[in-house]
């Protein structure tokens, strides 16, 4: 497929993606930190210019495009400038992402963690990950809650930050190599990371499916703090105190509602990848 107003196609992604980059570039240059947004940009390793840059993904040809040749991905074709095959070298990281997220797609979405691993990040312990914001509840409120609620995360990227106290009263001991058996929808880090899994084909995914990724990613984050035990009421985050009955069914239900708007990004980059492989 021939593409000759992929330019407008470019501007549009690069304005959407501004929506997130030019308050992070603000920040930097202010030299202030945002404990919900800035995650997007440190934890995850995409840097603002890879996630600003557009690219049409694979079977795209883009009409007078020769610029995007500066980038050894692409290649010259009849009618203008088209992504070239996947290298080999890149087809584990393909197949491991394919199995991930089919893996996860093939269970139900479990939503009984009440985002406790924020919690469990600064069970009993002086140093705090957010130091700049205080605990809504203290130090010793804290405590008491993570004391008084089962935990079960089994997403080992959260579970590794627990503090030593807080790792055996986890139901499951997560691991890098059990990540494939374990994951599952309905665990918000698992949505967030559907942006991590699509940065890592880059430049192979559409941008506007990393963009759609990067928003979901976003929106979690939100509630994954929101969940969390800091008091971030001064940002216009209102808490959902998991520590009450009413802030568990709220927590729950967006929850449910992210695995639902996660399943269709993570069905696509599936889909990808099969397409990848076969290429």
């Amino acid at each position: 497929m021939i593409v000759s107003d992929w330019r407008a196609r470019r501007d549009a992604h690069v304005a959407r993606v501004r929506r997130w980059t030019d308050p992070l570039r603000e920040r930097r240059s202010g030299g202030t930190r945002h404990p919900v947004l800035d995650f997007l940009f440190t934890y995850y390793s995409h840097r603002p210019s890879r996630l600003l840059r557009w690219h049409p993904g694979p079977g795209v040809v883009l009409a007078d495009a020769s610029a995007y040749l500066r980038w050894p991905a692409y290649r010259s074709v009849p009618g203008g400038v088209t992504l070239g095959p996947l290298p080999a070298s890149r087809l584990p990281t393909v197949r491991f992402v394919r199995a991930l997220l089919s893996a996860s797609a093939g269970r139900s979405p479990w939503l009984g963690c009440f985002g406790l691993h924020e919690w469990a990040m600064v069970y009993r312990s002086d140093a705090v990950r957010h130091a700049d914001w205080p605990l809504r509840l203290g130090t010793s409120g804290t405590d008491r809650v993570v004391e008084s609620m089962p935990i079960r995360c089994t997403h080992f990227d959260a579970f590794r930050f627990f503090t030593p106290p807080a790792r055996p009263l986890n139901s499951v001991q997560p691991s890098r190599s059990d990540q494939v058996e374990l994951e599952q929808p309905g665990c918000l880090h698992v949505g967030m990371d559907l942006y991590k899994w699509a940065y890592k084909l880059d430049p192979y995914v559409p941008s506007s499916l990393v963009a759609d990724c990067f928003e979901l990613a976003h929106d979690i984050r939100v509630l994954d703090m929101c969940a969390s035990p800091y008091d971030l009421s001064e940002l216009g985050y209102a808490p959902v105190p998991v520590e009450t009955a009413a802030g568990r069914a709220e927590y729950a239900r967006r929850q449910a509602e992210f695995a639902s708007r996660a399943a269709p990004l993570r069905a696509r980059l599936i889909e990808l990848c099969e397409v990848l492989e076969a290429a």
